[in-house]
Formats: C-alpha cells, structure tokens, sequence
C-alpha cells in the first residue's frame, strides 16, 4: 500500500511513522508512507498557504490553490488513481470496518486540514472522503492523520507478526476483547484466571468468548445489542 500525507507540518508525521511498529513495517517495505509540505507549492514569495477568511470571523483559512496543486502533483495531473481523505470533525466517525476498508486500497492521499479549516472550493472540487476521529476538535489533522495511517497499517500483511493479532482485538469482529493477564501469577492479591494456566485451549477459547461479550455488555451496550442482532441474523 501507498499512504501520501499532505500537511503543514511533515516532519511531525514523520518522527511518528518512523517509530515503532510502523516505522519497522515501513523498513521492511510492508507499507510505503510519504509525507509532502503543502507550503511547496504556495505562489505566494513568503511561501503563504493561509489568508482572513470572507465574511470575518478569528483565524485563518487555508488557501485552496496550494493544496490542489499539492494533490495534482501527487496524481500527476489525475493521471494516477487515490482515495483521498480529508480529516475533518465533520466528517463520518472512523469506524474498525472501515479500516478494513480502507486497508484493501493500493493508495490512499490524507489531507491535513489546519488553523480555522481550508476553502470549502477545494473540497468541492476534490471531492474527498471526509473522516473524523472523534466529536471534538484538534489544532489541526495531523493527529487524526496518524491515527488513520496507524490503524490502517496494522492490518497490513507483515505488519503485525499474524492475523490473529489484530483479529481477536476490540472491534474487530463488533465485541471487545477479553482481559489480558501475563506474569507474575500473583499480583497485590489478585490471581491470574486459573484456565489461563490450565493449557487446555478449548477451555481458553471458551473462557475468552464469554468474557469478550460480559465486558462488551457492561461497557459497551450498544455494541453488544448490534452484535446479538447480527448473531441472531446469521
């Protein structure tokens, strides 16, 4: 997968992608991830990406010019196929299904919006999908960015050492996941589940199961009333 970042601010994405887990799967070629400065491709000689919005208001306003500039190099005029995300509060609240979505995609552009937002013109013309991490607004979209590109990149072949890593994690398949113990045995009082050390890994599977749907229905309601009514569907 190709992942571009399009934002003010790559050298931020950067030192992120590069640590890690993602920075590992980028060494060993699992996922290919560039991050571009929308302020390259500014016209204006102090290399301004940010003007007053029309009709007042606090703030400034992306221009629409260098970011459209900034996709069109990037597809070679149109020429070469993206999905583009722009990441905004305003967009539909990333969901896990649409990680796996978004994780079968050969190359996916992020737009990275910040100050007060970016012309609404560019938006029209370019048309992306808008994503939001949550109801609640940042200094801008680098942070959702790398909580897209994270998300997304786990799901990669290679990335993770197996499938079953991430498909027995919360949300995966619509319930969260069930407790985790590891050593000692004994801690402050508090013993590890005995059929955790039972080896017996029918029993395990089972304890797991029932434990993912106890937690799902005591934290999380809603979830846990979708996941029976898809259950009693199948």
């Amino acid at each position: 997968m190709k992942i571009d970042i399009l934002t003010l601010f790559p050298f931020m994405c950067e030192s992120v992608l590069s640590e890690s887990i993602i920075g590992r799967a980028r060494e060993a070629g699992c996922v290919d991830i560039d991050c571009h400065n929308i302020r390259d491709y500014s016209t204006d000689k102090h290399n301004h990406v940010d003007d007053a919005p029309y009709g007042g208001g606090t703030g400034m306003i992306m221009q629409a010019q260098p970011i459209y500039d900034a996709y069109m190099d990037l597809t070679d005029n149109g020429n070469k196929e993206y999905h583009l995300i722009y990441m905004t509060p305003q967009g539909k609240t990333l969901t896990q299904e649409r990680v796996k979505e978004l994780a079968k995609l050969d190359n996916i552009a992020i737009l990275c919006g910040h100050y007060e937002g970016v012309d609404e013109r560019v938006i029209e013309e370019l048309k992306p999908e808008e994503i939001s991490i949550g109801d609640y607004v940042l200094t801008g979209g680098e942070l959702p960015a790398l909580v897209l590109v994270d998300s997304v990149c786990r799901m990669l072949p290679g990335v993770l050492r197996n499938d079953e890593a991430f498909e027995k994690e919360s949300h995966f398949d619509g319930l969260l996941e069930y407790p985790q113990y590891t050593r000692p045995p004994v801690w402050k009082g508090r013993e590890v589940p005995e059929v955790l050390l039972s080896g017996h890994h029918e029993n395990v599977a089972k304890w797991q199961t029932e434990q993912s749907l106890e937690r799902t229905k005591k934290k999380r309601q809603d979830m846990y009333e979708k996941f029976v009514e898809n259950d009693n569907k199948n």
